[in-house]
């Protein structure tokens, strides 16, 4: 993958500031070629959050510490698949009809769902990055692996899916436009970054995420009919939380 590409995509992926130059001459249909960097861009996000729960820790204790990183996500990403996971709850369980969900996901607005959803997945991360820290697992490392598999399983909800909406959005550039090589490949590479980490149990983690991102998937086009790009966000969140729950 070209180093222009790579930095394209992480620009659309992150507020990491790239200047415009290089990143000069891509179309928007070369983004899909840049699916196998999402674990090496997850290594990124993760590294800069975990550095931040490594620093804070000794000073303010775990939990803090576990709250700043879930802040630092957050302000790396621009919240932007928090975002797609507040939006993804207020439309599937709006209890409403296909066309009326999609349209409640596309509201700008926060609902009920989308903001227990948030106070869950935060307050779920830092009770878990707490409780690792607790067991005396290497942190830096552990927070990596869980950024690199969010970011790279999530492309399990853009494999052989539609877009379940008309007309252009963000989820559009890849949705139904990967294909089993760049699947493989990308999957691949987050398991051997895994692997590298150190991680013992990594492994098996890596396989029960797998297995809740699948489900989150069948679920999501059951109800949607396809995949946005709010429900890419969403698998990021769902991920990385399962990862570090089955870690325990």
């Amino acid at each position: 993958m070209r180093l222009r590409l790579f930095l394209a995509t992480l620009q659309s992926m992150t507020r990491i500031p790239v200047p415009a130059r290089w990143i000069q001459g891509l179309e928007l249909d070369d983004y899909k070629r840049g699916i196998v960097g999402f674990p090496l861009i997850g290594a990124i996000v993760g590294a800069i959050g975990g550095g931040v729960f490594i620093l804070l820790a000794p000073w303010c204790g775990f939990p803090l510490a576990a709250l700043a990183y879930v802040l630092a996500l957050a302000l790396v990403t621009g919240a932007f698949h928090l975002d797609g996971l507040a939006d993804t709850c207020d439309g599937v369980f709006s209890a409403r009809s296909r066309e009326h969900m999609l349209e409640i996901m596309r509201d700008s607005r926060l609902g009920t769902s989308g903001g227990l959803a948030l106070v869950f997945i935060v307050l779920a991360k830092v009770l878990v990055v707490s409780e690792l820290a607790l067991r005396g697992l290497p942190m830096l490392v552990t927070l990596i692996a869980a950024s690199v598999v969010g970011r790279s399983l999530m492309i399990l909800l853009m494999y052989r899916q539609r877009y379940a909406r008309e007309g252009d959005g963000l989820g559009n550039l890849y949705i139904g436009r990967i294909n089993g090589v760049q699947t493989a490949t990308t999957l691949a590479c987050a398991a051997v970054m895994v692997m590298l980490l150190g991680q013992g149990n990594g492994m098996i983690a890596l396989g029960y995420t797998l297995i809740a991102v699948l489900l989150l998937r069948a679920y999501l086009h059951r109800r949607l009919g396809g995949q946005t790009g709010d429900t890419l966000g969403a698998a990021v969140e769902v991920a990385e939380l399962v990862f570090l729950i089955a870690l325990l």
